[in-house]
């Protein structure tokens, strides 16, 4: 089957309502080459270089995204896989949410495409660091092997909740959520 058009792939993972996602790790069906798809570093959608502009459409794709072994990612229904280009990561952390739950710290995320998890040891931080600019490029794990940037502005604010330990002339910040510890940055002193 030849589907080539955001809506033929709609129809196929529409009966994927809500929170559930569709078992993407289990199909395995030939690849569709005249499609191309991409998203930007901001996040945006693209479809044969228009963006695509519905939100529902966006957040329907991004439940049978998939980062294949071959370092490619894919839009994967059970009849075909699309190619999809991804600049920077599939996912941008658009918000978060500081909770205290039993005298714990519970920090969760929201996505550009309305997923929303908690900061624990299924969803880590993972903080690069430019090696010429020195910048922090935080991201976190989303599901699966899909990550998402936070952005600056959150990344700052989660900085500022972040607890300091003073090591080798490095302030280290740690930041807690859900009884886990996370590094996300070092600065010399």
């Amino acid at each position: 089957m030849n589907t080539t058009n955001p809506a033929s792939i709609l129809k196929q993972i529409s009966k994927y309502k809500g929170e559930n996602l569709p078992p993407v790790h289990l199909w395995n069906p030939p690849l569709c080459e005249n499609v191309e798809m991409r998203i930007d570093r901001e996040g945006r959608w693209f479809f044969m270089n228009s963006p695509i502009g519905r939100k529902r459409m966006v957040k329907l794709f991004s439940k049978v995204l998939r980062l294949d072994d071959d370092g490619e990612y894919y839009l994967v229904t059970p009849v075909e896989k699309i190619r999809i280009e991804v600049e920077e990561r599939p996912f941008l952390i658009i918000d978060y949410q500081l909770i205290t739950k039993n005298k714990r710290q519970l920090i969760s995320f929201e996505t550009n495409t309305g997923d929303m998890f908690l900061l624990d040891k299924e969803h880590p931080i993972k903080v690069s660091t430019n090696p010429k600019t020195g910048e922090p490029k935080p991201c976190v794990l989303v599901r699966s092997n899909l990550e998402g940037i936070i952005s600056r502005n959150i990344y700052y604010k989660l900085v500022e909740l972040s607890d300091i330990k003073k090591e080798n002339g490095e302030n280290i910040f740690l930041l807690k959520s859900n009884n886990q510890t996370f590094e996300i940055g070092r600065l010399k002193i």
